[in-house]
C-alpha cells in the first residue's frame, strides 16, 4: 500500500473536531479510530483530551467523544 498524503494537517483536522457545534455545545462527537491514529496519531489525541478533560471511549471502529467534563457511565 503506498503512503498517501494526509487529506488535512493534524492541528486543522484536531481544530475541526473540537470547534464543531457538538464539541462547542459539550455534546458528543464521533470519528474513525483508524482516522485519529492515520491523521493525528493516538498519543497526541489522547493528549488532547486530557487537556481539555475530555473523555472518549472506542468501539466497532469507531470513537466517541465527550466533549464535556461530566461523567461518562456505561449502563450496560
Amino acid at each position: 500500500m503506498t503512503n498517501l498524503p494526509l487529506p488535512i494537517r493534524p492541528d486543522d483536522w484536531l481544530r475541526h473536531v473540537f470547534l464543531s457545534r457538538a464539541a462547542a455545545q459539550g455534546g458528543v462527537v464521533r470519528r474513525k479510530t483508524r482516522d485519529i491514529e492515520r491523521i493525528v496519531g493516538r498519543d497526541r489525541f489522547l493528549a488532547e483530551l486530557d487537556r481539555r478533560g475530555f473523555r472518549a471511549v472506542e468501539n466497532a471502529g469507531q470513537t466517541i467523544i465527550f466533549c464535556n467534563r461530566d461523567p461518562v457511565l456505561i449502563v450496560r
